[in-house]
């Protein structure tokens, strides 16, 4: 399967989770449990792009640090929007359950700008 669309269908499955279990209701969803599923769920999506770009690290385990190392030597942008998406993906909704589904919403808008950019590096 294809890197972007397996990408893609990381953030579809994420907003599957919200949409049908995390029960939205005046703006805010009921059950952390889920928003913490979605937002680990779409984490990974822009995480397995990512990747795919970015290769292997010589030696240990990646960190937020050296993914924000390689995007700053691409392109400056697309490091703020990581950092944006690793604060409210990863962060906000994965850990702390933010219930705010328009934080959600967001949150997802730039995981899907950075997956669409690892998509036209990779083409």
């Amino acid at each position: 399967m294809n890197t972007i669309t397996e990408s893609i269908r990381y953030i579809d499955n994420a907003k599957e989770i919200l949409r049908e279990k995390a029960q939205k209701e005046d703006g805010y969803y009921k059950d952390k449990k889920y928003v913490k599923i979605a937002g680990h769920t779409a984490y990974l999506g822009v995480l397995y792009a990512l990747d795919s770009l970015l290769g292997d690290k010589k030696k240990g385990r990646k960190s937020v640090e050296w993914y924000k190392t390689e995007l700053t030597k691409m392109d400056k942008k697309v490091t703020n929007l990581f950092d944006s998406v690793y604060d409210t993906l990863h962060l906000s909704l994965g850990y702390d359950g933010n219930p705010d589904a328009e934080v959600a919403q967001i949150a997802i808008k730039r995981a899907e700008q950075i997956i669409s950019w690892v998509g036209t590096r990779l083409n």
